[in-house]
């Protein structure tokens, strides 16, 4: 119920134009602090002369901004990476600084080609060989198996670096990894960053 005040005062200030939407917008910062995140992007202005002038924005993305991918999905703060291309909606009154900041309202995902991310239980650790299973145990369809190297970082709860001997079957992680994976059961691919939850 909440959420539809909020989308129907949106509404109401695209009819009034107080709502600026940008398509193709480049990520080029994240800052998080707590649990708002200040997302700064950068995108073309079409000026005089037909001449294209790159503006920067930092938004403003707290817990009523809505954060999806171009199919949908609903996605986190912690799921936008710099270098991801995005549409986004914000508030046409921003601050005076450099850049100036507005109040995102709606971030759309159009392009990350490089990471996808798998929500999932850690179903086994191979400490040997450098993998480790997330999936049901009796279901193989749903499982993955992540390969670890040593350009993965391993994160605890509270975000310290912790090994991957520290995994424990049970535990809910949030894997970033590759966006290609092997044809086998369980489909295999590369962890960039693990994080438990």
């Amino acid at each position: 119920m909440y959420n539809y005040f909020i989308n129907g005062d949106v509404d109401a200030m695209r009819k009034r134009n107080e709502v600026i939407f940008v398509q193709d917008a480049l990520i080029e910062e994240i800052i998080i602090d707590n649990r708002t995140g200040f997302v700064t992007i950068s995108y073309g202005v079409m000026g005089e002369r037909c001449m294209v002038y790159m503006q920067l924005v930092t938004l403003v993305v707290d817990r009523d901004t809505v954060i999806r991918n171009q199919f949908g999905q609903d996605l986190s703060l912690r799921d936008l990476r710099e270098g991801m291309i995005v549409d986004a909606e914000f508030s046409s009154a921003m601050t005076r600084s450099i850049p100036p900041q507005s109040r995102a309202f709606r971030i759309t995902v159009i392009q990350n080609d490089s990471i996808n991310i798998t929500e999932d239980r850690v179903l086994s650790v191979d400490i040997n060989n450098g993998f480790f299973y997330t999936g049901n145990a009796e279901d193989m369809l749903s499982q993955m198996r992540f390969v670890v190297n040593n350009e993965t970082r391993i994160m605890d709860r509270r975000g310290n670096k912790i090994r991957l001997r520290d995994l424990r079957p049970g535990q809910l992680v949030r894997v970033e990894h590759a966006n290609f994976q092997t044809m086998s059961i369980p489909p295999q691919t590369t962890a960039f960053n693990v994080q438990i939850l």
